[in-house]
């Protein structure tokens, strides 16, 4: 129970960092979205979509698309940079479409928030026999050193490239799904990595104190590593997880 709140009351933060979040949050890799979801797929909703960082990348000629979100103030700023998007207030548990009416389901960075079995029913309540869901993460490769000491600095963990990570959690109707990966950098300034910190969903619920304590660290970190120190520019190295299933 204890961890059901704290789960929501992470999520329910992003409502006080979206303006951050747009600024700051990284893209995705064109290859990483060609591969999660069908060419063919005419109909898509994307859950989860915040600001809209994925359900851009989602644009195609010929295709619907749906993002969906329980935040007012994401599905705002989604509505201004994407205004002939289809914006609905709703969630995985409970997505605001027709039974079997779209051809994908993406969650970008989202699946992690969602109550697994409830979300997996409803995704396949959605989605058209033969549909498929996508779950994509961005996540810090941190076997370059700098990057490594930028996750202590940050105090951010689980959400940084391992090798040996499990698949996750996928529930009814869906079975085995497949795993792609894909590698790319995205540049920073050095403000620019401070509002990163800035739109981690554990920050702002942090108190006054440790927020400064922690960019102050990122900052130290910054103009002192050897791998940072002179660089005006900062490439985040990332790995792309993508997961994807069919619905029977």
């Amino acid at each position: 129970m204890t961890e059901r709140r704290d789960k929501a009351r992470h999520a329910a933060s992003f409502d006080t960092v979206a303006a951050v979040y747009e600024a700051s949050r990284p893209g995705y890799p064109d290859v990483a979205v060609d591969w999660l979801v069908p060419a063919e797929a005419r109909h898509v909703a994307d859950v989860g979509a915040g600001t809209g960082k994925f359900t851009r990348l989602l644009t195609r000629p010929g295709r619907d698309i749906v993002a969906v979100d329980p935040s007012p103030h994401m599905l705002e700023m989604l509505r201004r940079s994407l205004p002939d998007v289809d914006a609905r207030q709703g969630t995985a548990e409970r997505i605001p479409l027709a039974d079997a009416s779209v051809d994908a389901v993406t969650f970008a960075q989202a699946w992690h928030w969602v109550d697994v079995p409830a979300a997996s029913r409803e995704a396949g309540r959605v989605l058209r026999p033969g549909g498929t869901l996508g779950l994509v993460w961005n996540l810090r490769d941190e076997r370059e050193d700098w990057v490594r000491e930028l996750g202590v600095a940050m105090r951010a963990d689980g959400d940084q490239f391992t090798d040996d990570a499990r698949a996750p959690h996928v529930a009814e109707p869906f079975g085995e799904g497949e795993r792609g990966r894909f590698a790319w950098t995205n540049p920073y300034s050095r403000a620019g990595l401070l509002e990163l910190v800035r739109s981690r969903s554990y920050f702002a619920v942090m108190s006054p104190g440790d927020q400064r304590q922690t960019l102050a660290g990122v900052s130290r970190l910054i103009d002192t590593h050897p791998q940072t120190a002179a660089l005006e520019t900062l490439r985040m190295p990332y790995v792309t997880v993508c997961y994807r299933y069919l619905r029977p």
